[in-house]
């Protein structure tokens, strides 16, 4: 009889294909046996009555990580694999980012070098590109993919990271060359900037006004503008973190019309609204993020655009900043503009619980649904499945526990990042995960997390096929080689 070093019995399996009540055998951190009864193991966790899901993969989220006002986020590798992990998380992808002037292979083997010995589950990166120098482009990004470093982000905005559309165009020809997946954080900058010196001139600094200076318009005109740049290359997108319903028009249409463009959301855009960043003294600065939290309509709309496959990526976002902190969102003190407050919410373990409760519970997605944007499907776009996002013979055990009847009432105190706040505070959820396995190994158990530092592996990403180009040119003209397609006419030719 074929022996196991961990059996999952009676749960309910549950995959983006479909639910089983079925046994998981697991030898050397790899599933190897579903079945209806399984036994002979070193060791048995009776999941009679919970649903046993593939872990979350967060495929965006920035930890050790400096921001554009020069702060380095509170999480580092440690802390925030082991918060990942209690909210049933188990692989992280954040950013190796680039600074202007700095070479991204120095900037990958820096990050590798604070991800070492530290994470407790398994990571990847992805690139952040700011200064697209030929070199860079034509040496060091192609090494990088092929190291598995597979997925790299691009700006439209921030005075630090932002590429113009020539660069971008350049960055997106890359992409298609060498196979890449291309993230897009879409926001007119120049539309934020004037908004925003027209707001500080009048004497509007409060946190509030963040979210007028990143009106609606500026992330659509940059999400349109950003699909169009990427129609013209015939490459694949993603768009990220977003916010609502004119940014989901314009994915939505370029999905319709036949492209390859992909997006993703986070908690703070169901969860969170605008008024949050209206609160006394300067407690709004808690819910400062780009882009900012729209309005309940919405909300609705990321809803659908969720239910609907739209919005195909439930990622945190988590950009953690403590409140109570120079370093954090007072570094310019509580009398500081809104233009001085580091951008971001923390979001890494309350990801998955939340989605959880308000969606699959409440009935607004399939637990299916559920599975598929907070696991397979970032898997899928970033080149790391069947080995991550599943429930299959052959891939990784991870795995989380869930019990739906658990309730929860979120606080910072019973959360595992290096935060001083959550912005969801008090709010009551039902479902968590009792137990969570990275690798067929128990890194949280329900109560406390169980991981040793330095046990999650960097994972080389594979050059994921939902990057692959339609060989398509809008204007029949292919530019990497200069020629016209065949059948295809120039305006001047009869």
């Amino acid at each position: 009889m074929e022996e196991f070093d961990l059996v999952i019995q009676g749960g309910i399996v549950t995959t983006a294909a479909g639910s089983a009540r079925c046994d998981v055998g697991v030898r050397e951190g790899r599933i190897v046996a579903l079945a209806e009864s399984l036994e002979n193991a070193d060791e048995v966790i009776d999941a009679t009555g919970k649903l046993v899901l593939p872990g979350g993969i967060d495929s965006h989220c920035h930890i050790a990580q400096t921001g554009s006002l020069g702060v380095e986020t509170a999480d580092d590798f440690r802390s925030g694999s082991i918060s990942a992990a209690c909210g049933g998380t188990t692989t992280i992808m954040p950013f190796a980012a680039q600074a202007k002037g700095q070479s991204l292979r120095a900037a990958v083997d820096a990050y590798h070098a604070r991800a070492n010995g530290e994470a407790v589950i398994d990571y990847a990166f992805h690139l952040i590109i700011s200064d697209p120098t030929p070199n860079v482009l034509g040496q060091e990004l192609p090494a990088l993919i092929r190291e598995g470093c597979t997925s790299f982000k691009v700006y439209m905005t921030y005075e630090a990271l932002k590429l113009d559309d020539a660069q971008m165009l350049e960055v997106l020809a890359t992409a298609r060359r060498e196979g890449a997946m291309v993230m897009v954080h879409a926001e007119n900058h120049d539309v934020i900037a004037w908004l925003s010196r027209k707001l500080v001139d009048a004497g509007h600094t409060a946190p509030k006004f963040h979210g007028v200076a990143h009106a609606p318009p500026a992330e659509r005109e940059a999400t349109h503008r950003a699909i169009t740049l990427a129609e013209i290359v015939d490459v694949p997108l993603l768009i990220v973190h977003v916010s609502g319903s004119e940014a989901i028009d314009e994915i939505a249409r370029a999905q319709h019309r036949g492209l390859r463009i992909y997006g993703e959301t986070c908690p703070q855009y169901l969860f969170l609204t605008a008024t949050d960043m209206d609160q006394p003294d300067f407690e709004g600065a808690k819910y400062v993020c780009s882009p900012p939290p729209r309005d309940a309509a919405n909300q609705k709309f990321v809803w659908r655009g969720i239910a609907n496959g739209t919005l195909g990526v439930f990622s945190s976002d988590h950009a953690p900043y403590r409140y109570e902190d120079t370093e954090g969102k007072k570094l310019h003190g509580e009398a500081a503009s809104f233009k001085s407050i580091p951008n971001g919410v923390p979001g890494l373990e309350i990801r998955l619980p939340m989605l959880f409760s308000e969606g699959v519970l409440k009935g607004r997605i399939t637990l299916e649904q559920f599975v598929e944007i907070s696991a397979t499907r970032a898997a899928r776009i970033y080149g790391l499945h069947p080995r991550k996002g599943t429930i299959a013979v052959g891939a990784d055990a991870d795995i989380a526990i869930w019990d739906t009847e658990r309730e929860v009432t979120i606080s910072a105190d019973m959360l595992h990042d290096n935060m001083d706040y959550t912005p969801y505070e008090g709010r009551r959820i039902t479902g968590w995960p009792v137990v969570t396995l990275s690798r067929g190994e128990v890194v949280w158990n329900g109560s406390e997390p169980s991981g040793e530092p330095g046990r999650g592996r960097f994972l080389k990403c594979d050059v994921p096929d939902a990057a692959k180009p339609q060989g398509v040119f809008v204007s029949g003209f292919d530019p990497e080689n200069g020629k016209f397609m065949a059948g295809c006419k120039r305006d001047n030719e009869e």
